[in-house]
């Protein structure tokens, strides 16, 4: 079984569990679901959260980040490129060849952008992972 996470900011929240959905309806394993979490109300939710996306990210084969994310989902980013693992950075639109704009590890050979609907990251995503 293929482990995944999905980072993005609470502004995307729906299409973050549209992703899980989809990815989890076929087969794969979420390896943390911080949908389900309450905003953080003090420091002691926050480094409790933490621990888990680190670990849930840590534990994942891939990670999906889907923009506009936050600097939570950029540091999550980051954990997982450190890790080695295969990220798919999601971007509705080409925002991120935008070279003023962009970052540039989202343009390491780790990174495979994404373009489009969710939908067609979808098909991007389990045509390279199954």
């Amino acid at each position: 079984m293929k482990r995944f996470y999905v980072a993005s900011s609470f502004k995307n929240i729906d299409t973050v569990r549209y992703v899980s959905r989809q990815l989890i309806n076929k087969g794969y394993v979420q390896t943390y679901d911080w949908t389900e979490n309450e905003r953080a109300s003090n420091l002691e939710d926050l480094k409790e959260i933490s621990r888990k996306e680190k670990d849930a990210v840590l534990e994942a084969d891939f990670v999906v980040i889907l923009l506009p994310a936050g600097k939570e989902s950029h540091i999550e980013f980051g954990i997982a490129l450190g890790q080695g693992k295969r990220i798919y950075l999601h971007s509705p639109d080409d925002e991120v060849n935008n070279f003023a704009t962009t970052s540039t590890f989202y343009h390491l050979p780790e990174v495979q952008i994404c373009i489009g609907t969710i939908d067609e990251l979808m098909e991007t995503v389990m045509k390279s992972t199954m």
